[in-house]
């Protein structure tokens, strides 16, 4: 398939990239690794009038320590193989270190961007779900101002976010891990490098012997990343070795609400959802006495 006919313009500052997206009037699509956008306009799923290519826009990339020092803060265009190359990642931000991995295959984590993968919200991708269960934070922009939205609130439906006309994400910061934190991140996938089928980001706690705020986080069995609610209820306060407590099958069903789509039936999505939960349950388990 041909590519639609669009301009292509490649800012050099944040303030030139929001002008122009202002000016094209919601017919202009940014552009970061473009490993989704590519293919949606190869399908001609999408059509837009014009490009913006944020990869010259130096101020979109890099990864430091917040002012406050209790934050990691990741450009909107950092690559994930920048992420994964990271230390700061590896040691402050460890959930985040491992979901890299699982990313696609090293052409996509050379290409692809946190911010990309964030703006486009696919509910089957790792780094939302990672985001939400971390308590991250994103730092939007556009030409009326800066706001900040938690991830919990910044994905809204099936490839919907609270992006609104004409911003951009700037970063993402995200909380570095604090002592007795655990973290885990499993998922089924056809092939090593696809998009995940059914995956599982979890955060949380060990606290005086038992399981403290945890924060399941369910993607590619869900219409968008958004926490577990009854899972981390059920889960929350549960004492080391956590077991599989009476309910926790029923609270997976209804945190993840199942729905036949092609090639996989709802029930299917929910045994493997059910599956991961024991299985990261018990990672946390050998976690937290490591």
């Amino acid at each position: 398939m041909k590519f639609p006919q669009f301009q292509y313009v490649k800012p050099r500052s944040l303030d030139e990239a929001l002008a122009l997206l202002a000016a094209a009037n919601g017919t202009a699509t940014p552009i970061a690794g473009g490993q989704s956008l590519l293919a949606g306009l190869s399908m001609r799923i999408a059509t837009p009038a014009s490009l913006v290519d944020l990869g010259a826009i130096a101020e979109l990339k890099g990864i430091a320590f917040a002012d406050d020092a209790q934050s990691l803060r990741i450009g909107a265009m950092t690559r994930h193989a920048d992420m994964l190359a990271s230390p700061l990642v590896r040691q402050h931000v460890p959930l985040l270190h491992e979901a890299v991995q699982l990313v696609g295959h090293v052409a996509i984590r050379n290409r692809g961007t946190l911010g990309g993968s964030l703006a486009y919200a696919d509910p089957a991708a790792e780094l939302p779900a990672c985001a939400v269960a971390l308590g991250a934070t994103l730092t939007l922009v556009g030409l009326g101002g800066q706001r900040s939205v938690e991830a919990a609130d910044f994905f809204r439906g099936f490839l919907e976010t609270a992006l609104e006309p004409g911003e951009l994400i700037v970063d993402v910061r995200f909380p570095v891990a604090a002592a007795g934190q655990l973290s885990a991140i499993l998922e089924f996938s056809r092939r090593t490098g696809d998009f995940a089928q059914a995956g599982l980001a979890v955060v949380a706690r060990a606290a005086q012997g038992t399981l403290d705020t945890p924060r399941f986080v369910y993607f590619g069995c869900v219409d968008r990343a958004r926490l577990a609610t009854r899972v981390n209820g059920v889960l929350a306060g549960a004492g080391f070795p956590v077991k599989k407590p009476a309910g926790l099958a029923a609270a997976v069903d209804a945190d993840i609400e199942p729905s036949d789509s092609p090639g996989c039936r709802a029930d299917t999505k929910a045994k493997w959802a059910q599956v991961l939960t024991g299985r990261v349950i018990d990672l946390l388990n050998q976690r937290a006495v490591a």
